[in-house]
């Protein structure tokens, strides 16, 4: 008769990761089917422009993914395929429809908006978003007699 172990921390581990799943999943607005393809996005500061760079491996670009500006938001949708899973014993490898929505700052338009895909990464430059902050200035109060001042 064979032994069988049981390790409580992989059971653990198994449930923690599909419920951080679970939960990414709903934040990003993606359906709760098991196997959903949310691709990861990175956002940071250029100068005055800001890029999002999403991860889109696998995704067929020029046929499977659309680049919009519409009310104050930018998406990115389309769809990478999962393969066959013909004979798949394990899978980790996700598909599907996605969509990623992130908000933009009053006044952007299409044309501030640029787009390349290099090596599996699409970036999205959206230029002169950022404002410098205006510095303070004194302003100076008129009808003030220095001479009331001194008292």
């Amino acid at each position: 008769m064979a032994l069988a172990v049981r390790d409580p921390f992989t059971s653990l581990i198994k449930q923690l990761d599909t419920d951080f799943d679970l939960l990414t999943r709903r934040a990003f607005g993606v359906n709760n089917r098991a196997g959903a393809f949310v691709p990861p996005a990175d956002v940071h500061r250029d100068g005055e422009d800001v890029v999002i760079t999403l991860e889109l491996p696998g995704v067929d670009i020029t046929n499977g993914v659309d680049v919009e500006v519409s009310e104050r938001k930018l998406t990115v949708s389309g769809r990478r395929e999962a393969g066959p899973e013909d004979g798949a014993v394990f899978r980790e490898l996700r598909g599907g429809e996605f969509r990623r929505e992130f908000r933009l700052p009053e006044g952007v338009t299409g044309d501030n908006v640029e787009a390349d895909y290099d090596r599996g990464l699409l970036r999205v430059r959206v230029r002169g978003v950022v404002r410098k902050p205006v510095e303070p200035a004194k302003i100076k109060i008129r009808g003030i007699d220095p001479a009331d001042t001194a008292s």
